[in-house]
């Protein structure tokens, strides 16, 4: 039973949770969660050691499945746990995984891609909640280009609500990404609030990449030079844009319409 704070597993956990350095250097990060836990396991990452709080775990009957995936297992103190653990409503599982970093050529495309590229997105909640809508929408790809966080960062695990592990998300240099579409035959669709085109006339029914661009100044020259038409949201208010996170489920739910219709 790990019960101090200073013991040294304890301190290695926290410090991959609070240092996105510790953990790029290690390869290693960390998951809070029955849930998320689960779907990284069906995803096909392994995990490094598990930390278990039976007292509060919310779903014992995973426990099993957990552990015999674990080389390392520990029993952790509950109010131990409760300082470490980031939410409120915990549910006694924590697991330190090894990071995944996917090339672009192991993305396996679907006969008519959807590929959501964010370039420079600096808010680990925002690329969580895109992280959602990729699942949700059944996106082939995410390609976070020009990175400002960390791919495991634990709020974009907790806003992704493990979809981080669901869906095919690397990060690359704009270059690469806009390379790689181009030999793909992926038409590329900018969000611009500059542009004259409502995004529901374009066709998306054909190969597909949304390009958004970063929270405060959208995306640079290099996509809206590159893209093969600029879009926009109309909006009727005060304000000329709307969140990253919820103008890209706007458009990947255009997509989803017109693919459907």
């Amino acid at each position: 039973m790990i019960s101090s704070a200073h013991n040294p597993r304890t301190r290695h956990l926290r410090l991959l949770m609070e240092k996105s350095r510790e953990r790029r250097e290690e390869q290693l990060f960390v998951i809070e969660g029955v849930r998320e836990l689960e779907i990284a396991l069906q995803s096909g990452f392994a995990v490094h050691s598990l930390f278990i709080c039976s007292p509060i775990l919310s779903d014992p009957d995973k426990v099993a499945f957990f552990t015999e995936k674990a080389p390392v297992v520990e029993e952790i103190d509950p109010g131990l746990y409760e300082r470490i653990a980031y939410r409120g409503n915990t549910e006694g599982v924590l697991a330190v995984m090894y990071s995944c970093y996917p090339a672009l050529t192991d993305i396996k495309l679907t006969a008519s891609p959807l590929i959501i590229v964010l370039e420079s997105v600096e808010k680990p909640g925002n690329l969580g909640a895109i992280l959602r809508t990729a699942d949700a929408c059944g996106a082939d790809a995410v390609l976070v280009c020009d990175p400002l966080t960390d791919l495991y960062n634990p709020n974009t695990i907790r806003a992704s609500m493990g979809c981080l592990f669901s869906v095919p998300t690397l990060t690359c240099s704009s270059e690469e990404a806009y390379r790689w579409l181009t030999e793909n035959n992926i038409q590329v669709v900018a969000a611009s609030c500059q542009s004259s085109s409502p995004y529901h006339l374009q066709d998306y029914t054909k190969p597909t990449a949304l390009a958004m661009g970063a929270e405060d100044k959208g995306l640079t020259s290099f996509w809206n030079e590159r893209a093969h038409v600029q879009v926009k949201i109309p909006m009727k208010g005060k304000i000329d844009s709307l969140n990253v996170s919820v103008a890209t489920a706007v458009l990947c739910f255009e997509v989803i319409r017109q693919r459907n219709a």
